[in-house]
């Protein structure tokens, strides 16, 4: 029995990166063996072990075979003779087929284990997928555009990219479920380039099938996504940055497309809202006081200021608004609950009523 520390662990601490997640194989053991020195099985389809101590997840050597359409379309075999270079070979990419000894603590140790030239790939910056096998998985596609987005200075070998292309044509992307599209496209958009996410989806010819409506060829809708990424933004602003040129409807029916988050969708929609407010040729106080409303700053103060954010790296006009809210955050909310008691009628419409206009007082300097 013999464990080993694969996958990106390997391949970011050969690129100098910090190593985050150790993803293990162990070879030559079997589910017994694995239970009998404390393990706790986990794994559904195919023997997945937590490890006694430190409970980070352990799976059995396996090979796979494609029976039906979809990422989740395999057998597994789990066998004590399947071998590292087997279950290595299941793998997507070269780059993420390497491996290394893991010590008493779980770290890698000693020499490369690379069967598939991934240190070669790695050095000439590409992507190249390790066999035929590949273009079985139609979550592959999603996540070599997000390996894109991370390591931005890759490029896809050619014959990988026409394999990408026959996940395509092939109709396995019919069969993909929402969860995991959403999970790679997120993490893409988090990355240090999410543009190239974007142009690689464009390259593969499925740009418009995971973002309908959008115009891949917007140079500004690609610089400012970057933009969002190297200010750090979240990801609920990104996607506002992302979806800033769509309409409200459209941004709805692609939330619901894709199951994206509440938080992501309703920052696209404010932000959306922000524009058409702040690009108006009247910024009015009543104008201005009723975004306000609309982005709910009174309550979500921290999420307006996200929003702006946004609206700032899109080059919209928020110093009114900004000034605007400046001067009606300093009603005073408890001195017009007091004065409506005080007449007696202590009604939440009243107190509203005069929550409003005092902050439309405020606003035009009165």
């Amino acid at each position: 029995m013999k464990i080993y520390v694969v996958g990106g662990a390997i391949r970011d601490q050969l690129l100098g990166l910090p190593v985050k997640d150790l993803d293990y194989v162990v070879v030559g053991a079997t589910p017994e063996q694995m239970l009998a020195k404390g393990y706790t099985p986990v794994g559904q389809d195919f023997p997945v072990f937590l490890h006694p101590v430190t409970h980070a997840e352990y799976a059995l050597a396996r090979t796979e075979r494609k029976v039906s359409p979809g990422y989740k379309g395999f057998v597994f075999h789990a066998d004590p003779e399947v071998t590292l270079e087997q279950d290595l070979a299941r793998r997507d990419l070269t780059i993420n087929a390497m491996a290394k000894e893991a010590d008493a603590n779980g770290q890698p140790i000693g020499d490369l284990i690379d069967p598939y030239g991934g240190q070669k790939d790695i050095n000439n910056k590409l992507f190249r997928h390790i066999g035929p096998a590949f273009s079985e998985d139609p979550v592959r596609l999603l996540r070599i555009a997000r390996f894109a987005a991370r390591f931005s200075d890759f490029s896809i070998e050619p014959s990988t990219l026409t394999l990408l292309k026959e996940i395509h044509s092939s109709g396995e992307l019919d069969a993909l479920v929402k969860e995991r599209v959403w999970q790679e496209v997120s993490r893409g958009l988090m990355s240090e380039k999410p543009s190239r996410m974007l142009e690689v989806l464009l390259e593969m010819g499925v740009f418009e099938l995971f973002f309908p409506k959008l115009n891949p060829t917007n140079s500004s809708l690609l610089n400012d996504i970057d933009l969002a990424a190297n200010h750090q933004l979240n990801l609920s602003q990104r996607c506002a940055v992302l979806l800033s040129s769509l309409s409200i409807e459209d941004i709805n029916a692609w939330a619901a497309l894709w199951g994206i988050p509440v938080e992501c969708r309703d920052h696209a929609v404010l932000v959306r809202e922000l524009q058409m407010g702040l690009q108006s040729a009247t910024l009015e106080p009543r104008n201005l006081l009723n975004l306000l409303n609309r982005v709910d700053v009174w309550r979500k103060p921290e999420r307006f200021d996200e929003l702006v954010a946004v609206a700032d790296l899109l080059r919209l006009p928020t110093k009114q608004l900004l000034n605007s809210y400046d001067r009606a955050k300093k009603v005073d909310i408890t001195q017009i609950v007091q004065e409506v008691g005080e007449q007696g009628s202590s009604t939440g419409v009243k107190i509203k009523q005069l929550i409003e206009e005092r902050r439309l007082l405020a606003i035009k300097g009165n």
